[in-house]
Formats: structure tokens, C-alpha cells, sequence
């Protein structure tokens, strides 16, 4: 089993703190920029922030998977990790500031399966991943444009 890695990170038009507040907002924000790879995304508790614990269904390279995430924030404000309860799979935000704008990277990290199913997964799956983050990226930054605070 080996690791598999994959980052993506843009520049979005808001500044950190407001961007931040979105991405940890699983009840009022966060859902309206997820794409449509995500379904039937529900806040089992809490919903902002550290201890919020979320549910959804992730349809990628024609597979769908359940999965069940547990927010931290190693870094309040700037990092906010989303780990699944059933597998090695994590999901870290990080958000910066940049010139009254944010950079926001989504990094997502898993042990890859073993045998010839892992060497599949090692070729496709980061390309799905890498999409499915970009994808989510652009839509916080239409997000963060359409709800900026005046």
C-alpha cells in the first residue's frame, strides 16, 4: 500500500478570514459551493468548525462512495482537516492571505490499495481527485464573489 497525495490550490477573491468562514460553515455555506460529484451531503453535529461531523456520497471515476467526516482545525483560521471515519482518507484546507485575496489549497491524502486494483488507483484516481478539488475551488471563488460582505 502506498500513499497517494493530491493538492490543488487557486487564488480566491475574498480575504482569508471571510474565505475561511465559508469553507468551515458545513451548515450555511459550505454545501452551496460543493460540486456535483458531492450528493446527499447532510451535518449529522455541529456545523461550523472544529467537532462538526458531516455525511455525503462521492461519485468519482464512476464509483460511488459513502463517507462520514470529522472537522479539526489544526490551525483555526488557516487549516481545517476533514477525516473520514471509514478509511485513511483526509482532506486539509488551508487558507492564506494574498493581496486582500485568499490562496487556498485543498490537499487530499489516502493509503492506496495494494496489487493490480492499487496500480489503477494509483494512475487514475489522482486525476479524478485533482478535478473534483479544482472544480470545488472555482465554485468558492464564484461563491466568495457572489456573497462578499459590503
Amino acid at each position: 500500500m502506498a500513499k497517494i497525495q493530491v493538492s490543488t490550490e487557486r487564488t480566491v477573491d475574498a480575504p482569508a478570514d471571510i474565505v475561511y468562514g465559508y469553507i468551515a460553515n458545513m451548515r450555511e455555506h459550505h454545501p452551496h459551493f460543493l460540486p456535483p460529484a458531492f450528493s446527499e451531503f447532510q451535518v449529522e453535529s455541529g456545523g461550523v468548525g472544529a467537532g462538526t461531523v458531516t455525511r455525503f456520497k462521492l461519485t468519482a471515476g464512476g464509483r460511488t462512495r459513502e463517507y462520514r467526516m470529522t472537522v479539526a482545525e489544526p490551525e483555526p483560521g488557516r487549516v481545517l482537516t476533514e477525516t473520514d471515519a471509514g478509511s485513511s482518507l483526509v482532506t486539509t484546507f488551508t487558507v492564506a492571505p494574498q493581496d486582500g485575496a485568499s490562496r487556498v489549497e485543498i490537499s487530499t491524502v489516502w493509503e492506496g490499495a495494494g496489487g493490480i486494483g492499487g496500480l489503477f488507483e494509483r494512475l487514475f484516481a489522482p486525476r479524478a481527485v485533482r478535478a473534483i478539488n479544482a472544480d470545488e475551488l472555482s465554485r468558492l471563488d464564484a461563491y466568495a464573489r457572489e456573497h462578499r460582505p459590503a
